[in-house]
């Protein structure tokens, strides 16, 4: 699939992100307490899903409504300070950038002020049935263009 700069329109960043709270508990850590690596992905996912529901579009409303699901393309990750057991976080969810088909969704994993995982989740707005790229549904277009 072929993006032109214009697919490429930015999301305004200056509203705040959505945030979901998490607690860590005893199942997301190693042996020594510290939160697995794929964990992230995980916390990552329901912030994700979260907002879109937040926004009034939950996975049953995009499928049988909407006719269409988001898939991960690619995802670039960094890791900067370990989550422990017990730890209270917030993960964020941010569209960064909306092209006809794809988003760029920014996300951060944050305690208190502190910045512990960063990413960008690049997805793609496929057919329910077809699994094929798609426009993004226009209600949702709508709603991510209130955010700037």
């Amino acid at each position: 699939m072929k993006t032109t700069e214009a697919d490429k329109s930015p999301v305004n960043s200056v509203n705040a992100p959505f945030l979901l709270p998490v607690r860590v508990y005893y199942q997301d850590t190693d042996a020594g307490g510290v939160v697995y690596h794929s964990t992230y992905l995980d916390y990552m996912e329901r912030a994700r899903y979260e907002w879109l529901r937040e926004m009034g579009f939950d996975i049953h409303s995009l499928i049988q409504v909407h006719k269409v699901i988001f898939m991960v393309r690619s995802l670039s990750i960094e890791y900067f300070k370990p989550a422990l057991l017990d730890d209270f976080l917030h993960v964020t969810a941010q569209a960064a950038e909306l092209g006809r088909s794809r988003m760029a969704i920014s996300q951060h994993v944050l305690r208190g002020a502190a910045t512990l995982v960063s990413a960008t989740v690049q997805v793609v707005c496929v057919g329910a049935d077809s699994l094929k790229p798609v426009s993004v549904p226009a209600p949702l277009r709508h709603k991510l263009g209130k955010l700037s």
